[in-house]
């Protein structure tokens, strides 16, 4: 079975969570890179995949914040919703590809792409 790619909406997925992450947005994001990471580390599946290329995006004040073993962070140089779609089309050909986020508008871009999309819950289950 291929790996999947799952790309990660990090400011919509952090935004999920009232848990005071408007005050540190970077530190934020690198709380939701190590625990991805150890998820990785420990061969536990992301939401309900087993096999996965991890890429979060981040933007703004969390940019940045770098990769560590199994978890890819890329800075978007503007929008992280055109950063995500960059992504899916550059490296999303012939497996599956799962984007998280709750953004609508991001979602039906990517699912034109031919991705699947879930919310931050998938991902954090």
């Amino acid at each position: 079975m291929a790996v999947a790619l799952v790309v990660v909406d990090v400011a919509n997925v952090i935004g999920s969570r009232p848990d005071g992450w408007w005050r540190d947005r970077a530190a934020a994001a690198t709380r939701l890179r190590d625990e991805l990471g150890a998820s990785v580390a420990a061969g536990h599946p992301i939401g309900d995949l087993s096999a996965v290329e991890l890429v979060l995006v981040v933007e703004g004040k969390a940019g940045g914040v770098g990769s560590v073993p199994g978890v890819e962070v890329i800075s978007a140089p503007g929008s992280g919703d055109d950063a995500i779609v960059d992504v899916v089309r550059a490296r999303g050909q012939d497996r599956p590809v799962v984007v998280v986020t709750a953004d609508r508008e991001l979602r039906g871009r990517v699912v034109a792409l031919g991705a699947t999309a879930h919310g931050p819950r998938w991902l954090r289950r």
